[in-house]
């Protein structure tokens, strides 16, 4: 008898999801067998991933499905939380040195980095954190080349809460504690205020021209709020580049 297939839903970009047991099966995209493997090399590595489980008799991409719930729905989250948040990022990045990309002009990133170095998960966001028994980082479909820095400007942002309407100095206080617990040097701090307001911006660029082109699921979502919201996001991380600069001076010795 099949197992029963359950719907899941709350992603943008993703089709056909189901849960099926303790697993969740997707479409096996292009680059779906690099993913597996940066997933195995992770795991190697003693960061909690979710387990890759190769190809279904349907050719569907599995994975291992992560109890809890999502950080999104928790957001934004305390001092500690996003400390532990930085940590996990830093241990993501460090383990995925030992990764070998591969060829680069083999990828087409949605919002590529400059001089990619690093495999990343490239979508290190509240919505794709659940948080449980374990915290655990999903969806990792859109890994691909790209760096420390356009990897961290984004997660920074988004788990700082750096949209519009936040009192400044709260969301100074949590871009600093993701930083710091990232434990990102001096030369990392001073680069990331400039490279949030780039990695905003490509946001709303990619929903733009999106809606221009009809590529989807993009277009759609320029128009139901997604765009309006980056559009803004784009500009309050622009606006108080000075807050973040200070918020991210090292402290103590």
């Amino acid at each position: 008898m099949a197992e029963h297939e359950q719907a899941l839903t709350g992603g943008n970009a993703s089709e056909s999801v189901v849960r099926v047991g303790q697993t969740v099966r997707k479409p096996w995209l292009k680059h779906s067998s690099a993913v597996q493997s940066y997933l195995g090399a992770l795991r190697s590595s003693g960061v909690d991933v979710p387990q890759p489980l190769g190809r279904d008799d349907a050719g569907r991409h599995v994975v291992e499905y992560i109890e809890g719930t999502l950080a999104l729905d928790q957001s934004p989250l305390g001092q500690d939380e996003l400390q532990r948040v930085g940590r996990m990022i830093r241990h993501i990045h460090d383990a995925s040195e030992t990764v070998v990309i591969p060829s680069l002009s083999s990828w087409e990133m949605l919002l590529p980095a400059e001089n990619p170095d690093l495999m990343c998960h490239n979508d290190l966001a509240p919505w794709n954190l659940i948080m449980g028994d374990r915290w655990v980082f999903i969806d990792w479909d859109g890994a691909g080349p790209s760096t420390r820095l356009w990897d961290l400007a984004y997660s920074a942002q988004s788990f700082g809460h750096l949209f519009d309407g936040q009192p400044v100095e709260d969301a100074a206080l949590r871009l600093r504690a993701v930083v710091d617990g990232y434990d990102a040097d001096d030369t990392l701090r001073k680069a990331l205020p400039a490279a949030m307001a780039d990695r905003t911006a490509a946001m709303f660029n990619l929903l733009k021209s999106s809606h221009t082109t009809g590529f989807q699921p993009w277009a759609d979502m320029y128009v139901h709020g997604h765009g309006e919201h980056w559009r803004a996001a784009a500009q309050y991380v622009v606006r108080n580049q000075a807050a973040w600069e200070q918020a991210l001076v090292r402290q103590g010795p």
